[in-house]
């Protein structure tokens, strides 16, 4: 796998319990650059667009309220397999198999309040990242220590 970029969120819920300095800490220790970043209030009209996928189903209002109920972290995070290393180090949507490490094993015990979002697939990210920021609120860098942490030896 390249390199990738994903879509985070950190709900409000994470936003609520303190834990936003905790997520970025662990995306950028496993080697992920935050390529952007803004705390924001989602409007139920991006709401609807981000989880389209979930519209029809029953608990699709009490998702979008919750989204938009208060402050979320939206966030672009690049490096080698980023939709993959997120969605691993979020860890299960259902708290009882969110393994202890994982984002949602160390901090979820509920289904709907789960800290965290990241995109399913590349093709999402991109999608997902176009909903909340323009291209000039995206840098991509280089540091040094990159082939230390992603080059085969």
């Amino acid at each position: 796998m390249g390199k990738e970029r994903t879509f985070v969120m950190i709900k409000p819920d994470g936003v609520q319990r303190g834990l936003v300095g905790e997520v970025i800490r662990r995306l950028e220790r496993r080697g992920l650059r935050i390529a952007a970043i803004k705390m924001m209030h989602i409007e139920p009209e991006l709401a609807e667009r981000h989880y389209v996928e979930h519209r029809g189903k029953p608990f699709f209002d009490s998702l979008i309220d919750f989204v938009t109920s208060a402050p979320v972290v939206a966030m672009v995070v690049e490096g080698t397999a980023a939709v993959t290393l997120v969605r691993n180090m979020m860890g299960a949507l259902k708290p009882e198999e969110a393994l202890p490490g994982s984002i949602r094993g160390d901090f979820t015990t509920s289904k709907s309040y789960n800290i965290v979002h990241g995109s399913d697939s590349p093709e999402n990210a991109e999608r997902e990242i176009s909903f909340f920021f323009k291209d000039n609120e995206i840098f991509s860098y280089h540091r040094k220590v990159e082939c230390w942490l992603e080059c085969e030896t």
